[in-house]
């Protein structure tokens, strides 16, 4: 062993080897990395249901691009904010609205979706009841006004809103069939006729009275109540409520009005 350590001690001698550990210099310290400009937006998705009729939020502009148009509520994420604050806030400003729960749902990148430049925008999706809302206000001058609007009379939209308008309108429609959505925008005391109305008006489609009361009454996640409608000039309806926990514990399966049995 002493021997093989004389051979290497004169080999690092000759060939001027240093047995000395250096430290390493990394390259990637020393590179000044080049700053993103990335520009996102936020846009707001709200269905509401009144007077038998599914609703979107819209607002009308007050600002270029698409001054005077109709939008959805709107606008682009500060540096300084998360996606999620930069939701609520603009929802606020443009709206008056705060406090509802809102996901996300979809993300639009298309190149040329924004006149001044490449934004993209993450939208955001919620379901409330009208009734009971306070006035809708817009705190902010991006926003002449915001207001409810019939989904079925809705007309062309800024930017690429009708297509973030649909996209959010499919995924309405998908969740009626498994999650109880319905119950999110109805009052919460509420008629059989309601909420066949509130499913009529998302599918887009007349559904049969007897069989669609039969298969909602079948499951089981409705209570009656020993209520019925007050102030109504016609005969006064049963008043029923949502029991969310026989639907947690019942549903396992998709609730599906459009494929499973005959109902319209």
């Amino acid at each position: 062993m002493n021997f093989i350590l004389f051979l290497f001690f004169l080999y690092s001698e000759n060939y001027n080897i240093s047995l000395e550990r250096k430290p390493i210099k990394s390259n990637f310290l020393e590179v000044k990395l080049p700053t993103f400009n990335s520009v996102f937006s936020i846009d707001c998705v709200i269905f509401g249901f009144e007077a038998g009729e599914l609703k979107i939020l819209l607002i009308e502009r007050n600002e270029e691009p698409y001054k005077d148009w109709l939008a959805l509520p709107g606008y682009i994420v500060e540096q300084d904010e998360s996606i999620d604050d930069a939701a609520e806030r603009i929802l606020y400003e443009l709206t008056g609205l705060r406090d509802l729960h809102m996901q996300q749902f979809h993300t639009f990148g298309e190149v040329n979706r924004h006149p001044q430049g490449r934004v993209i925008t993450v939208a955001y999706y919620a379901l409330i009841r009208i009734n009971g809302q306070k006035d809708l206000r817009p705190v902010t001058q991006y926003a002449r006004k915001a207001f409810w609007h019939p989904v079925n009379e809705l007309p062309k939209l800024a930017f690429d809103h009708s297509d973030i308008f649909k996209t959010g309108f499919t995924k309405l429609r998908r969740r009626l069939n498994y999650q109880p959505i319905a119950f999110e925008l109805l009052p919460e005391k509420f008629t059989l006729t309601q909420l066949q109305s509130l499913y009529e008006a998302v599918l887009n489609k007349k559904l049969d009275k007897r069989n669609f009361r039969k298969k909602m009454l079948s499951y089981g996640f409705l209570k009656e109540l020993d209520e019925k409608q007050k102030g109504v000039s016609y005969r006064a309806a049963k008043l029923y409520k949502f029991d969310r926990r026989k639907y947690t514990k019942i549903f396992q399966n998709e609730l599906n009005l459009e494929n499973k049995g005959k109902v319209g």
